[in-house]
């Protein structure tokens, strides 16, 4: 396995394109990277994970979706800095419940393939709601609520943050259930706009979480003091 990985011009980048194909219809999936550790992963178990830019962290794919691909091969192209790999894709390739990432015209911007499944609970409605406000990027401004926010900038975006916090918290010191409820889930779309607006992805919050578990409030304060 170290003479594969060795095979890999790593010098150019870190961080190795792979362009995933159909082993059956030759379509192709998706493109996306891997690092040495997921390559390594990869050559060990056959199954597809990447380093995902967004999470910062290697990812099994199909790893909340259950939508896993076998591989078959990895090629390598002739300047080995890029891989090619024929898989069996088990369920859909894309997030959006297509069967490829790649289904929007250039030119026209208009989308081919039917949503064939409906991927918004296998993901959960954080990650589905970010993915929705990334996509709304391209959006036209004047018809949806996100991309004119994301259009106008920082200062609109983080506006919107600090007055759904004040909302929040007066709903908090009335007591009132039903307001706090909707003002808290307000505050988490618009902090959601807001990373979006950073291409922070949540699961990078959930791992700051997790990073935390098990530290006293008072320890985790401390070390970022120091």
């Amino acid at each position: 396995m170290q003479e594969a990985l060795d095979r890999i011009d790593w010098e150019k980048s870190e961080l190795l394109p792979v362009i995933v194909q159909d082993v059956t219809t030759s379509d192709v999936l998706m493109m996306a990277y891997m690092n040495r550790d997921a390559l390594r992963l990869s050559l060990e178990t056959k199954v597809a994970h990447y380093f995902s830019r967004s999470k910062q962290r290697i990812w099994k794919k199909g790893e909340s979706s259950g939508h896993l691909q076998q591989i078959h091969s990895f090629a390598l192209d002739c300047d080995n800095d890029t891989l090619l790999i024929k898989v069996t894709q088990k369920g859909v390739a894309c997030h959006t419940g297509r069967h490829s990432c790649f289904f929007t015209e250039l030119q026209s911007g208009k989308t081919t393939g039917d949503v064939s499944v409906d991927t918004n609970a296998m993901y959960g409605i954080i990650d589905t709601l970010y993915h929705t406000i990334q996509e709304r990027k391209h959006a036209d401004p004047s018809s949806s609520w996100t991309a004119k926010l994301l259009h106008q900038g920082d200062n609109a975006i983080l506006k919107k943050v600090l007055e759904e916090a004040g909302e929040f918290a007066l709903a908090c010191k009335d007591n009132d259930d039903k307001e706090i409820i909707y003002e808290c889930a307000d505050l988490t779309y618009h902090v959601l706009v807001a990373l979006g607006s950073k291409n922070i992805s949540p699961d990078r919050i959930k791992q700051e979480l997790s990073r935390r578990s098990g530290i006293s409030g008072i320890e985790e304060k401390h070390s970022r003091q120091q």
